[in-house]
């Protein structure tokens, strides 16, 4: 095949490897019709780097080509443990279990709600350990706005309370030996997490009194301004607006 990773830049012929999971999987090879199923994963690719793009018409040769290899791990670790799903691993069942007992949701044990609380918690997680911390602009706001999506799944699930904060534990003890700023950081997450937490439910329960008042008062389409004044005054998230307009 052939990488690029954009309209310029460098690009190259690659390599690309797939793993056939079998018939009992949906899915035809690369390249056919059916190549969005399930069967045939890409685990890697090796790009051979030796063209720089300048512009649509022309490509020059790098003065230093390389390859450029890029595995995905939790593939590979899914292979290696008899899936084709990443979730149903051993780096993530034990954040979605318990994940499902705190929220007491045992009959959503494989949602995607359960699968987004456990891929945001580790994301934020290991963020503020290396030091970044929840604000409203820059690394920050990146921060916020991953923690509270993965905040609003657990609401959805009917938790009521802050769960963020005791599930870090579970991720803590699965990951700390190799990854020993978990620990050292432990009190900081663990407090970041349950504070951003309760004054996130705060805000969802403010902004759902005013989104039901205003939803009272319209027939079948919720007026764009609201939508933004809820986001922007009261930091709404506006999938979590069109979850409950659904």
């Amino acid at each position: 095949n052939f990488w690029s990773m954009g309209e310029t830049g460098p690009c190259g012929p690659c390599s690309e490897i797939f793993y056939d999971h079998g018939d009992k999987y949906e899915g035809g090879p690369p390249g056919s019709k059916n190549e969005d199923g399930d069967r045939f994963v890409e685990i890697w690719n090796l790009v051979f780097m030796q063209f720089e793009q300048i512009s649509k018409s022309e490509r020059i040769d790098l003065p230093k080509p390389c390859i450029d290899t890029g595995m995905g791990l939790e593939r590979i670790s899914s292979l290696l443990q008899g899936s084709n799903d990443n979730y149903a691993t051993d780096l993530f069942l034990p954040l979605i279990n318990k994940s499902i007992e705190l929220c007491e949701n045992q009959s959503e044990s494989l949602s995607p709600s359960h699968r987004v609380i456990a891929d945001h918690l580790r994301s934020a997680s290991f963020l503020i350990a290396d030091g970044v911390m929840p604000s409203n602009e820059g690394r920050g706001y990146v921060l916020r706005r991953i923690m509270r999506r993965g905040m609003r799944h657990s609401h959805l699930l009917g938790s009521k309370q802050p769960i963020f904060f005791n599930i870090f534990k579970t991720l803590m003890n699965e990951m700390s030996d190799n990854y020993p700023e978990l620990k050292r950081a432990e009190s900081l997450v663990r407090e970041t997490l349950k504070t951003e937490e309760e004054k996130f439910l705060v805000l969802l329960e403010r902004g759902m009194k005013i989104l039901n008042d205003e939803i009272s008062k319209v027939d079948k389409v919720l007026p764009g301004e609201v939508a933004f004044k809820l986001y922007d005054t009261y930091g709404f998230p506006l999938d979590l607006t069109e979850d409950i307009l659904k």
